[in-house]
């Protein structure tokens, strides 16, 4: 199925770029019949721009291209939803993205998790979470059950700084157990909302 390019005068069909992992909105941009052509065919994304007249992939200059993950069509097949992998930050200021979205610094966790997945895939000698998961399953565990334990003791105290900061410790050695099993915080969460229907 092919986007209508006729429904619009210019023949540009707008194009939503959206992270493939954290569903954030990256920016927007125009696509005409060559620019989709392109993007598929390369796999990167190309516009067309409108200031300029002719074709342009994003990053050619900065070198933060978008690589597809998979594009999709709305319901009137007159605009598009590209889902990326952003190689760098997407917006001419140097944002993550051209929105300014409140929400964004809520998303951080799912931020974390690429993180611990790149560590995982591409260990560093100097990183605590490479040496972790070389340490394997039973030792991530172990981490978890110990940030556990410190939690439930300083949550008798009354120090809220000590609370939070074991808080975090539990939360991040949980995400990277979460990695280990091979899950995300998402997985939990469709877990909970499956609970939540019955």
């Amino acid at each position: 199925m092919r986007p209508d390019f006729e429904k619009y005068p210019d023949k540009l069909v707008p194009a939503i770029i959206q992270d493939s992992e954290t569903n954030v909105v990256l920016m927007l941009g125009y696509m005409n019949e060559e620019a989709y052509d392109q993007t598929l065919l390369q796999n990167s994304v190309t516009f067309y721009s409108r200031s300029k007249q002719r074709l342009w992939v994003k990053g050619e200059t900065s070198g933060n291209f978008l690589s597809v993950e998979y594009v999709s069509l709305d319901c009137d097949n007159d605009c598009l939803l590209i889902s990326v992998k952003a190689l760098g930050p997407v917006c001419h200021t140097g944002a993550a993205t051209c929105f300014n979205q409140p929400n964004q610094n809520k998303r951080f966790l799912e931020t974390l998790e690429k993180i611990i997945k790149d560590r995982r895939a591409q260990p560093q000698e100097d990183s605590y979470v490479s040496k972790l998961f070389n340490k394997g399953i039973n030792k991530i565990a172990q981490k978890v059950g110990e940030e556990a334990v410190e939690l439930v003791i300083e949550a008798k105290d009354s120090n809220d700084e000590l609370f939070k900061n074991e808080a975090a410790d539990l939360l991040f050695h949980y995400l990277i157990l979460l990695n280990a099993k091979g899950l995300s915080l998402n997985d939990i969460e469709n877990v909970l909302e499956l609970r939540n229907k019955k």
